[in-house]
Parts: C-alpha cells; sequence; structure tokens
C-alpha cells in the first residue's frame, strides 16, 4: 500500500518536501544533552538518536512497505520513545493503543487499522492473536544490513490515533508528520515560551494520548529539552520523581494537579516548578487555586482536540489568566464559533480582515461577548480525516467542526461551556455513552440501558448508567459491573449503575438524556 498522503491545508505556512525529525534535529543541536530519562536509566539525545535509528532498521526489516501500520502497545517508556521514532523514521504509520484495552478492544483496533507489526509486552502479547507480527519492544533484529527506508514525506500520515466517534467505536485520526511539527511551530510563537531547550519535562500523561504523546513527548524532542517518563502515576511517587530530577515543567490532566495540590510535601517539591500545564479536561477552580497556593505557579491551561495534533487554544496567549478561560487560539489558528444554522457569532486566529472578516461581515474588534457557538477551526495542524478514507476531516476550505461549544467574552477569552454530542471525558480520555450502552445491551437480563457524563471528583467526569431490568431477579449493579470489565477499559467502566422501572422517552421514541441524573 502506498503511503497516504494528506491534501494541502490552507493557511499552512509550512513549506517541507521530507519530514522533519525532529530526534535527528535534537541529537545535531545537543548530542551530549539529556533526552529521556526512565528510572534509573538516562538518554542523551545522540544516544537516542542511534536507538531511534536502529528501531527503524529492525522496523523496516519486518515490514518494508511505506505506510504500513505498526501498533504501539506499551506504557511510558524507553521502548516507546524510541519504537515510535523509529516508525516515522522509517517512513511507516505509528499506531498508538492503550494497554489497559480489552481484548475487544485491541482486536477492533488492530484489525480497523490493519495492522502489520504490534509491538508489546509479554503481558499484552500473550491476549493478541490475528494475522500481525507481534514482536517485543526491544525488536527481533534485522538479518543483514538491509535496504535503508526512504525518508518519509512530510505530507504522508505518521500516526493514526483513535478516538471514539457517534458510533462508538473508536475512529483513527490521521495526522501527518507536518501536523505534528504545526502544532509545535504555533506552540513557539507564544512569548514567553511555555518550553524551552533547558527545561527537564514530566512526562506522565499516557504517550498513547495525543496530549502525552506530541504535547509531552513531541515537544521534548522539539526543543531537545529532557523528558522524565512516569509509567504509572501515583502523587507520592511522582512528587519525588518531581524532586529528583529537578523537573521545571509539569504537563498533567486536572486529576493529577487535584492529587499534588492535597499532598503535604508539594509545597516544598513544587518550589523549582517554572511552569505547569494543564488540559484534557476542565480544571476545577477551587484545585487550580490550591494547586497555586501549593506551589506558586499559575496553571497554563490548553484546550484541543486528538484531532488537531492537539492545541488549539491556551491561557499562555494574552496577558491575563481568567477562572474557567481556555484562553485564546494558538498563532496560526484560526477559530470560529458557529451556530447551528451556520450563523457566525466570533472569529480570532490569523486570518486577513480585508478577505477573510469582510467575507463573513463580521467585526472581532466590536464583539462585546457572544451567545454559545460551535468552535470550529482551520489550521496546519488539523487532521486529514479519519482512516482509512479520510470521512469526517476538514472541509474544501480547510474547517473543521469540533463538536465543541464555547462562548467568548468581551476581553476576546473563550469559555468552553459544553458538548454538542455526549462525550464523557474521564481524566481527559473519550468514553462515548453509545459504547457502554451496547457492552450493556448485551447482557441477558437488560432490557434498555442509557448513559451519561457525572461529575467525579478524582476524574472529572464519569459514566453513570441506568438500567431496564429484563429479569426478575433483577442484575446488581456489580454483576452488571463485572459484565462491562469483560468487553471494556477500565477507565469506560461505569462509576454507579441505578436500575430503574422505565427510561424516559420522547414522543419519536429516543431517550430523553436530560432527564436523567
Amino acid at each position: 500500500m502506498a503511503p497516504v498522503r494528506v491534501a494541502d491545508v490552507p493557511d499552512s505556512g509550512l513549506v517541507q518536501d521530507d519530514a522533519h525529525d525532529p530526534v535527528r534535529a535534537a541529537a545535531a543541536r545537543r548530542p551530549d544533552g539529556p533526552a529521556l530519562i526512565a528510572g534509573e536509566a538516562t538518554l542523551t539525545w545522540q544516544e537516542l538518536d542511534a536507538r531511534v535509528d536502529e528501531a527503524a532498521r529492525r522496523l523496516w526489516a519486518l515490514c518494508p512497505r511505506p505506510g504500513a501500520r505498526v501498533a504501539l502497545v506499551l506504557g511510558n517508556t524507553l521502548d516507546f520513545a524510541v519504537t515510535f521514532y523509529g516508525v516515522l523514521r522509517a517512513g511507516l504509520v505509528a499506531v498508538p493503543l492503550n494497554p489497559g484495552y480489552t481484548d475487544d478492544e485491541l482486536t477492533y483496533a488492530l484489525g480497523d487499522a490493519g495492522a502489520a507489526v504490534v509491538v508489546a509486552e509479554q503481558a499484552v502479547r500473550d491476549r493478541l492473536s490475528g494475522d500481525a507480527v507481534v514482536v517485543p519492544p526491544e525488536l527481533p533484529a534485522a538479518d543483514g544490513p538491509g535496504a535503508a527506508p526512504a525518508t518519509p514525506r512530510a505530507d504522508e500520515v505518521a500516526v493514526l490515533l483513535y478516538t471514539s466517534g457517534t458510533s462508538g467505536r473508536p475512529k483513527g485520526a490521521m495526522l501527518s508528520h507536518a501536523a505534528l511539527a504545526a502544532n509545535h511551530h504555533q506552540l513557539d510563537r507564544i512569548d514567553p515560551p511555555v518550553v524551552g531547550p533547558d527545561d527537564v519535562v514530566l512526562l506522565a500523561v499516557p504517550l498513547f494520548h495525543a496530549y502525552g504523546l506530541n504535547t509531552g513527548l513531541g515537544t521534548v524532542a522539539h526543543h531537545g529539552a529532557c523528558g522524565v517518563l512516569v509509567d504509572k502515576f501515583d502523587p507520592a511517587g511522582s512528587l519525588a520523581t518531581i524532586a529528583r530530577h529537578g523537573v521545571t515543567v509539569t504537563l498533567g490532566v486536572p486529576s493529577m494537579y487535584a492529587a499534588w495540590s492535597r499532598h503535604p510535601e508539594a509545597p516544598q517539591v513544587l518550589a523549582g516548578l517554572r511552569a505547569a500545564v494543564c488540559g484534557a479536561a476542565p480544571l476545577d477552580p477551587a484545585d487550580a487555586a490550591r494547586f497555586q497556593d501549593a506551589s506558586g505557579v499559575r496553571i497554563i491551561v490548553g484546550y484541543g482536540l486528538t484531532e488537531t495534533a492537539p492545541v488549539l487554544t491556551t491561557t499562555a496567549v494574552g496577558t491575563r489568566h481568567k477562572t474557567g478561560s481556555i484562553g485564546r487560539p494558538l498563532p496560526g489558528v484560526s477559530l470560529l464559533l458557529r451556530t447551528a444554522d451556520g450563523a457566525v457569532l466570533w472569529r480570532d486566529g490569523t486570518a486577513s480582515v480585508d478577505e477573510d472578516l469582510a467575507e463573513l461581515d463580521l467585526a472581532v474588534a466590536d464583539s462585546a461577548g457572544t451567545d454559545p457557538g460551535e468552535i470550529v477551526v482551520r489550521g496546519p495542524n488539523l487532521f486529514a480525516g479519519y482512516w482509512p478514507d479520510g470521512h469526517g476531516g476538514p472541509d474544501a476550505d480547510g474547517w473543521w467542526g469540533t463538536g465543541d461549544v464555547a462562548y467568548a467574552d468581551s476581553e476576546g477569552d473563550l469559555v468552553l461551556v459544553d458538548r454538542i454530542g455526549e462525550l464523557i471525558l474521564v481524566n481527559g480520555f473519550n468514553v462515548y455513552p453509545a459504547e457502554i450502552e451496547r457492552v450493556l445491551a448485551q447482557h441477558p437480563a437488560v432490557a434498555e440501558a442509557a448513559v451519561i457524563a457525572a461529575p467525579d471528583p478524582e476524574t472529572g467526569q464519569a459514566p453513570h448508567a441506568f438500567v431496564v431490568p429484563a429479569a426478575d431477579p433483577p442484575p446488581t449493579a456489580e454483576e452488571l459491573r463485572e459484565h462491562c470489565a469483560r468487553w471494556l477499559a477500565r477507565f469506560k467502566l461505569p462509576k454507579a449503575i441505578d436500575l430503574v422501572a422505565e427510561l424516559p422517552h420522547s414522543p419519536i421514541g429516543k431517550v430523553r438524556k436530560s432527564a436523567l441524573s
């Protein structure tokens, strides 16, 4: 199969044929600088570059087809980083997957991606079946020198990141090498920069997630900074890691900052912190204030999606931080707020006033705040649509509707209101109710089920299921939870299951989830 290429994206600003290789560039600039730390092991950029070279050669020997998919079912380890950049250097496509997926979830994602090679630890390899070549993280040695893989093009797909869709089944968002690089160039234009080459960055967000992968690992490589890998998060252990390695920048999700802010050692350990970034889910203002009191650092909030590589807006853009705000668009990101009937409420970004705003008949400078509208974006960091045919991607003019609703206040700062759909954000991970409802419906004692998002102090949101029993005696909540655990990853499991006599329905038979609580 030929490598999948991405159509030109308006407003790109990047003219580049060959894909940028951030590890090679960092090794050229800072060969002896520390690149990644994991436990007792440290790799310099020169050492990491050499390992990536060898990984690329071994992966190419396993699958010498440009654009072939290689699944990475690994945690936050050196092996993940080496293999991921080896896949990209070989001109293959990386498919990072959650090692916590159930057999059913893994089988679906691997089959949908058409993975030719799967790289996984033994515990995961024992669970796999199918036609893919399954190998350990150290990768089998190649027979002989072999042919070197060709340098990939910037417009070729680099990674498939699976995210939930309207069907409840995950969809693979196709991100090109250029899209990954574009998000870093956009972030570079923030003054002062959030991350620089002398920073030590905590990489505790899972690398199979867009935030951990590109905003975390990718940012470290882009700047030639030092990343400290944390595979399993716990508050005390991560604080010890921060202290031991002199971490200056943390990238986290709300539950991490909530846990750190309550830890008695936080004020002492976090005294050397220069910046703290939070994304993937809304941050509770009380947790933000408590963390700032403990560390002396105001949390920078970012907003984005898997499909946008991922950052779109941040409170680091602009001159003031506001509670509840997601900030302003990154330089190089154009952003609209649009009503359901297509009317544009507001626009910000880098578009030309003469061209685009005149066309929209919209005076942003005169805006006194807006009604909520869908966030619609355009920029070179956008994905090329969903695997395999690019469906659901940006339109012919490069615009893409996020499905999220926000309003802009009178000073041009955005406030996220809700999602148009019903997606549940559990620690920043997408959980779609339809997927849980489908699993519950498979239980013989369930007549009907509906799942909604419920606030959760630990994870931000959690699935809450309402089940109409089909049997007498009815199933217990624990029985249903065990049933779900056989088919769903842990973070997708309902936190609460209520047995009810009936569900509220609309006149056309749809469940009225707004009536559930």
